[in-house]
């Protein structure tokens, strides 16, 4: 199932569990909100609203409040000593869709939780199969390889430098 919404002057078509960046709105981080401008509501069969499909909300938890990339607003005219700088972060809400309500229905007060995922095996599949010992020493070949020093290079004989000829002084040249 999915839905078509609208906030901020924008619309957002999402489903359950999609992760959004939206112009920020009021909720802390863990909150539930509601928007109820759905305009479209879409399964087995598409609902248009005209202009909003009445008794369906879309509910979403606040993950976080953030500021996006410094953007910097540079404006010159040449030949006029006239330039302006000025930068601007935007402000946005992420959110997670928990859930989309018809007929009217109210959203569960807490976030459904989420699903850990396993940890990653951190030792090789074969190591681990064969014993501690081998893991450790399967580990252990990775990281402890021992290199050779650098091969010292024959030095040359420094050459001496020629002797500096004496500079004679430039001759004076007479005034009139």
């Amino acid at each position: 199932m999915f839905a078509v919404f609208k906030t901020g002057g924008k619309q957002y078509r999402v489903a359950a569990e999609d992760v959004l960046r939206v112009d920020k709105i009021k909720g802390e981080p863990g909150e539930i909100v509601e928007f109820g401008e759905v305009l479209i509501v879409g399964g087995d069969s598409v609902t248009l609203g005209a202009p909003t499909v009445s008794g369906v909300t879309v509910a979403a938890e606040v993950l976080k409040q953030a500021r996006g990339p410094k953007i910097i607003a540079f404006k010159k005219r040449r030949r006029k000593n006239s330039r302006r700088k000025i930068g601007h972060r935007q402000e946005f809400t992420l959110l997670r869709i928990t859930e989309i309500l018809t007929d009217g229905n109210k959203p569960s007060k807490t976030a459904p939780p989420r699903p850990k995922r396993a940890a990653a095996p951190s030792v090789a599949p074969a190591a681990a199969a064969a014993g501690s010992d081998a893991a450790a020493t399967a580990t252990q070949g990775v990281t402890a390889k021992k290199r050779k020093p650098p091969a010292k290079k024959a030095q040359k004989p420094k050459a001496k430098a020629p002797a500096a000829k004496a500079k004679k002084p430039a001759p004076k040249s007479k005034k009139k």
